[in-house]
C-alpha cells in the first residue's frame, strides 16, 4: 500500500484500531465476540450498575436485630424484609410490586429503549463480569482471538484454566446467594461445608450454577439474540420519541477512511473504524439501524466514537442517545406529554402508594373466626342457644402476646372453652375451639351480629376484630 492511501498512521492513534475493524461483523453464534473495552462516560455508568449486583449477592448475609434482612422462609409462610415480617394473608402486595417492576421495565423502555438490558439485565452484568476476567488473563480482543485458534498447549491450559476456576468461584457465588434468599444463610453455609444441605438446596445451587457458568461464559450476547424474549418485543415497546443509541446519518455519510493527500472535503465525519461494532457487547453495526434485535443499547458505541471524533478533530455527538424524531429534524415531544409514559407512571405511582401503605398497616394479629354450620345452633336443656366457633389468631409479633376475648353485640353471653386469657405464641396461628351460650330473650333476631375482639393484656393499642354471627331459632 502506498504512503498516499494508507491509513493515518499512529501517530494520530487510528492505526490500531483499524487493523482491529477487520475482525468485526455481525455474530449469530458461529464464533465467540471479543469485545473491546474501552473508557467513557457510559462505561462508567454501566461499571456503577455493578454495584446494585454485588449487593444482591451479599444482602442475604446481612442482618438486623439478629434476623436477616431479607429471606423468603417458604416453609414457615413468613417473608423478611428489611425488619418487617410479611405473612401470605399480606401477599397481596405482592400483586403491587409485580405491577410496579412491569410498569418501571416499559416505562423505561418507552423513554430510552432497551437501557435496562444495556445496564441492569443479569445476564449483561455476569458476562461483562466474565469478559472482564478473561480480558486480564488472556489479553486483548485480537489475543483472545488468536489464543481461540491455537492449539491446546501449557500455556492455553494455563490461561483457560485460571479463567475457568475465576468464572466457576463467581458461579457459586451466584448460586449459593440465591439459595440463603430462601433459607437462613449462615446455616445454609455451614450445611453446604459439612455437606449436610437439604437435597433442594443442592439442586438450586448446581442449576445456578451451570446455569451462570453457561450463559454468562459460552453463549453471552447469544442469549440476547436467541433466548431473551424482551428483544422480539422491543419494537412495540418504543416509539418516534424514545431516546435511543443513534447514528447520525446526515453527518456520517458518505462514509469513508481518511487517507494522506486525500481530499476528505465530500466525506461526512464517519471514518469507517468499525470501533462502535468493536465494543459492542452483542456485535451489531449501530449505523446500520438505531433499532435492532442484538441492540441492548449500553452506550459503549457512544464511547468509542466519541473517542474517534476527538482523534480526528470533529465534533462528538456522530453516534449519540437520540430519538428518531430528533434524528429526522422534527420536534422531540416533551416528556410528560407522550401519553404511554404518563399511563405507566400513573400505575406506577398508585402501585408504590399501595406498597408503602401495606408495609406500614401490617397488622400484629390476624384473626379469622369460623361459624360451625352443622348444626348452625344447639338448643340446649336449660332453654339456652349453643352456637359453636373456631377462633384462628395469629400473632406477627416477634414476642408472644398476653391476650382476652372480647364479645360484643349481645348482652350478657356467656363464653365457654376458653380461659379469660389466652397466650399467643410468636408467628403461630393455633385455632382455638369455643361455644357462646345466650337466653332466647337476649337476642332480638335468629341471626345477630356478634364482634369477636382480640385484645393485648399489655398494649390495649394490639387489638384485632371479627364480625360473625350468632344463630338461633327462627321466630
Amino acid at each position: 500500500m502506498s504512503e498516499k492511501n494508507k491509513p493515518l498512521g499512529d501517530s494520530e492513534g487510528l492505526g490500531e484500531l483499524y487493523e482491529e475493524s477487520i475482525h468485526w461483523h455481525v455474530n449469530v453464534g458461529d464464533e465467540t465476540i471479543h469485545a473491546k473495552r474501552m473508557g467513557g462516560r457510559f462505561r462508567g455508568y454501566k461499571n456503577l450498575t455493578w454495584l446494585f449486583w454485588l449487593g444482591y449477592l451479599f444482602l442475604p448475609f446481612l442482618r438486623i436485630g439478629g434476623q436477616q434482612v431479607v429471606l423468603f422462609d417458604i416453609p414457615a409462610r413468613q417473608f423478611y424484609f428489611f425488619g418487617a415480617t410479611i405473612y401470605p394473608q399480606d401477599i397481596w402486595m405482592l400483586s403491587f410490586v409485580l405491577i410496579l417492576l412491569a410498569m418501571m421495565l416499559f416505562g423505561i423502555t418507552a423513554i430510552a429503549g432497551r437501557v435496562f438490558c444495556g445496564y441492569f439485565c443479569f445476564q449483561t452484568v455476569w458476562t461483562d463480569w466474565f469478559v472482564w476476567i478473561e480480558e486480564k488473563i488472556e489479553g486483548s480482543p485480537l489475543k483472545r482471538r488468536k489464543l481461540d485458534q491455537a492449539p491446546w498447549n501449557g500455556e492455553k491450559i494455563a490461561k483457560r484454566g485460571i479463567k475457568y476456576g475465576l468464572w466457576s468461584i463467581i458461579s457459586l457465588i451466584t448460586g449459593i446467594s440465591f439459595a440463603a434468599y430462601f433459607m437462613d444463610s449462615y446455616e445454609l453455609l455451614r450445611d453446604l461445608a459439612t455437606f449436610e444441605a437439604h437435597t433442594a438446596a443442592w439442586v438450586t445451587l448446581l442449576l445456578f450454577f451451570l446455569g451462570t457458568f453457561i450463559l454468562a461464559g459460552f453463549m453471552r450476547e447469544q442469549v440476547c439474540f436467541w433466548l431473551c424474549p424482551y428483544a422480539r418485543i422491543q419494537s412495540v415497546m418504543v416509539d418516534r420519541d424514545s431516546i435511543i443509541p443513534s447514528y447520525d446519518i446526515a453527518r456520517g455519510e458518505p462514509r469513508g477512511k481518511i487517507r494522506k493527500g486525500e481530499e476528505n472535503a465530500q466525506k461526512g465525519d464517519c471514518i469507517d473504524c468499525n470501533q462502535c461494532v468493536a465494543v459492542c457487547p452483542t456485535g451489531v453495526d449501530i449505523r446500520g439501524s438505531a433499532l435492532q434485535e442484538g441492540c441492548i443499547m449500553c452506550g459503549l458505541c457512544v464511547d468509542a466514537c466519541d473517542s474517534v471524533m476527538e482523534k480526528v478533530s470533529k465534533p462528538k455527538g456522530l453516534i449519540r442517545y437520540a430519538s428518531e424524531n430528533e434524528m429526522e429534524g422534527q420536534q422531540q415531544m416533551v416528556l410528560l406529554k407522550r401519553p404511554r409514559v404518563i399511563t405507566y407512571i400513573g400505575i406506577f405511582v398508585i402501585s408504590v402508594a399501595a406498597i408503602v401503605y401495606g408495609l406500614a398497616n401490617i397488622p400484629a394479629l390476624e384473626m379469622h373466626v369460623v361459624h360451625e354450620r352443622q348444626p348452625l345452633y344447639v338448643m340446649m336443656s336449660d332453654g339456652s342457644i349453643q352456637n359453636t366457633y373456631t377462633i384462628k389468631v395469629l400473632n406477627k409479633l416477634p414476642d408472644d402476646l398476653e391476650v382476652k376475648l372480647i364479645i360484643e353485640g349481645i348482652e350478657g353471653v356467656e363464653v365457654v372453652g376458653l380461659p379469660e386469657t389466652v397466650t399467643l405464641r410468636s408467628t403461630k396461628m393455633i385455632p382455638y375451639k369455643i361455644r357462646l351460650k345466650a337466653k332466647p330473650e337476649q337476642t332480638a333476631a335468629d341471626k345477630v351480629p356478634v364482634l369477636f375482639k382480640v385484645v393485648s393484656i399489655d398494649d390495649p393499642t394490639i387489638t384485632e376484630q371479627y364480625e360473625s354471627f350468632f344463630a338461633s331459632p327462627a321466630r
